[in-house]
């Protein structure tokens, strides 16, 4: 079976258990992360060198970075939710690839500092939030028309943007509105898999 090592409340391991669940592999998920004192280990570090989660299991394969265990478990149990030629893998990459370098700067500030009063924030805080307003309105942009990020159907690259856009839209940020994305995030937060994922819903027993 399946393992994943990781934390529920990580965003990225959301987007290993949204994935999990929309393939339907069985699988077990155990609570590794700084809180629990458990991933600076000699033996979680034979396992992922950068002590961060999620890590993945499978038999004797063992994956480490959210996104590169996505295109894994794609490649291996569910190709329908990748694309299915090299260019058309391209549509798919290039938003996760995207949300790694683009996003997630202003993601991780605005995790950080949001809710802190201004005067403890980061000193770049202000343009942080700025560039990933900046960010989310070319997704806010590319989703007009669209019922999800690429090819016109549910891929790896819903599944790993979601956890993290919806955090970013429900932070308490001076931002625009952007409607096409709210819809996005309403649709994809109708999967069950996806309430699976942020804890909203009960995983089925194996």
């Amino acid at each position: 079976m399946i393992k994943l090592l990781g934390r529920q409340t990580s965003g990225n391991v959301q987007k290993v258990i949204f994935m999990l669940e929309e393939t339907g592999k069985a699988y077990e998920r155990e609570d590794y992360g700084r809180q629990f004192n458990n991933t600076q280990t000699p033996e979680y570090k034979a396992l992922n060198p950068t002590s961060k989660v999620p890590t993945l299991v499978d038999g004797k394969a063992v994956i480490w970075e959210s996104n590169t265990i996505l295109r894994y478990l794609a490649s291996a149990y569910a190709p329908a939710l990748t694309g299915a030629t090299p260019a058309e893998r391209t549509e798919v990459e290039r938003w996760m690839d995207w949300v790694l370098a683009a996003v997630n700067p202003g993601y991780l500030t605005a995790f950080k500092d949001s809710k802190k009063p201004a005067n403890e924030r980061a000193p770049d805080y202000d343009a942080q939030i700025k560039e990933l307003a900046a960010q989310m309105a070319i997704l806010d942009a590319h989703l007009k028309g669209r019922s999800y990020v690429a090819l016109e159907k549910l891929t790896i690259a819903d599944i790993a943007l979601a956890p993290i856009l919806k955090r970013c839209l429900d932070f308490p940020l001076e931002r625009p509105a952007f409607a096409e994305l709210d819809r996005w995030i309403k649709a994809i937060g109708e999967r069950s898999a996806f309430q699976v994922a942020i804890g909203a819903k009960e995983k089925k027993a194996a």
